[in-house]
């Protein structure tokens, strides 16, 4: 039986007088994942994440934390979100333990369970040696563990982080993404980056923005090199491309030319078997044959490059 959704968005859109930043995206969290939301500058990530932690009211559309309407109630909706905007919600003149006992308060946690809770948090980002510490003289990477701990005091089913790891050094981003592996085992967490290394090392499922619009949403593996989706292929005769295209597992075929062929593969299939078979058994002769793995990256910069940079490539001949 597949586990119910910890989180469902259903038609979000978002809009400023005339400029529409989120435009009809539908979204849906499970525990144990780690969603990455992906996507240029002005994409609308921040405002998605805003939605989604309810601090922000889409013009259209709803959110569903664990079952509960994030509109028809939501104040028991937000006691299963966690939440850590770009900025943190630091007191810097503040203690970390009175920080956190502060946030106790403010989540309205029982006065006989905030010591436990506060402990708790403090030891899940690993804050317990720092408790006395002034939360100004902490480093950023401390400060960032910090916003984290007040985010999962409550112990949330979800956690909404957006850049969690900006503006640190590379030995404070290595902790903070122990840290987000640990939560995500089991909580879900949905991410927010521009950094496509930050997802590819802690999500497991991507999902990228494009003005606004959801234009991707796939596991993290379909785009990291451990999947592919289409099969190069060139053989020494040319080949009967009707034959061909009824082998199980090929979704259409391209001709580069007249014996070199792009064929596009069904999802989670692998028909490369067949067709060497196939080539063998009519002699079509083959040449070559390997998978076409994508990155991350190509994802990316195919989804999401502009319009005018799309134009300058056609026009110089170069593959956008």
């Amino acid at each position: 039986m597949t586990p119910p959704n910890l989180l469902d968005a259903h038609g979000l859109s978002c809009r400023y007088g005339p400029h529409q930043a989120v435009n009809d995206l539908n979204l849906s969290l499970k525990k144990g994942e780690i969603l990455g939301l992906l996507g240029a500058n002005g994409a609308g990530k921040s405002t998605t994440m805003k939605m989604l932690a309810g601090v922000l009211a889409p013009s259209d559309g709803h959110v569903t934390v664990n079952g509960i309407s994030l509109v028809e109630n939501p104040k028991a909706a937000k006691q299963q979100l966690g939440y850590l905007p770009e900025q943190p919600p630091l007191y810097p003149e503040l203690t970390v333990v009175e920080y956190l006992r502060f946030c106790s308060e403010l989540r309205e946690i029982p006065h006989k369970a905030r010591t436990d809770a506060v402990n708790r948090a403090m030891a899940e980002c690993d804050l317990q040696s720092l408790s006395k510490r002034l939360i100004g003289n902490l480093s950023k990477g401390y400060q960032q563990r910090c916003g984290i701990a007040q985010a999962i005091l409550h112990q949330p089913a979800i956690v909404i982080l957006d850049e969690p790891t900006v503006g640190l050094d590379p030995i404070q981003i290595r902790g903070i993404r122990r840290l987000i592996r640990t939560l995500g085992s089991e909580r879900g967490i949905v991410l927010s980056s521009h950094i496509l290394a930050e997802v590819q090392t802690v999500c497991s499922r991507v999902v990228i923005m494009r003005q606004g619009r959801l234009v991707y949403d796939e596991p993290l593996s379909v785009a990291d090199g451990k999947g592919f989706n289409t099969v190069l292929v060139a053989f020494a005769r040319t080949p009967d491309l009707d034959e061909l295209a009824a082998i199980q597992g090929i979704d259409g075929i391209t001709a580069l030319d007249d014996r070199r062929l792009r064929i596009a593969v069904v999802s989670g299939e692998d028909p490369r078997a067949a067709i060497a078979d196939t080539a063998v058994a009519r002699g079509w002769g083959l040449n070559e044959l390997h998978a076409e793995f994508r990155t991350l990256e190509d994802v990316f910069v195919r989804l999401t490059a502009r319009d005018d940079d799309a134009l300058t490539d056609q026009t110089t001949g170069t593959a956008a």
